[in-house]
């Protein structure tokens, strides 16, 4: 594995996709370990007023999917999300959420990343995991 990336590069990669567009930002990145966080608005809530569970999901997928980024071996060329299961225990409806992704297993062709997002008071919202395929150019 080469040198990790910058906070700022990991927080201009999904410029303008939807990381950006919802408002992900990383605030910590380490060999198997990513935080982030995501200011919720009116435009991320379900017309039930609470926090939409696609953005949770979407925060938690996309951190992992940069932890698995970073975890790649030299000779694959990207990955892909195989499964995700999520389980959301809570909601918010305005403040500051946190996601924090660790990896379970990171191999050849396919890592398990797990999850926790954190509702503004530091609750657990989301218990999230997901499993990556790893790929390799095709001969």
């Amino acid at each position: 594995m080469s040198e990790l990336p910058s906070l700022e590069t990991l927080n201009t990669l999904g410029t303008g996709l939807l990381p950006s567009l919802i408002g992900i930002r990383f605030t910590h990145a380490d060999k198997g370990l990513l935080r982030s966080e995501l200011t919720v608005r009116p435009e991320l809530l379900a017309p039930n007023g609470f926090l939409h569970a696609a953005s949770v999901i979407a925060l938690a997928d996309t951190t992992c999917g940069y932890g698995t980024r970073m975890l790649l071996p030299e000779e694959a060329n990207g990955f892909t999300t195989i499964e995700l299961k999520s389980n959301h225990l809570s909601t918010a409806r305005e403040g500051l959420i946190t996601c924090e992704a660790r990896v379970v297993h990171s191999g050849r062709t396919t890592q398990v990343w797990d999850a926790e997002v954190r509702a503004p008071t530091g609750k657990i919202m989301a218990l999230f995991r997901c499993t990556q395929a790893v790929l390799y150019p095709r001969d």
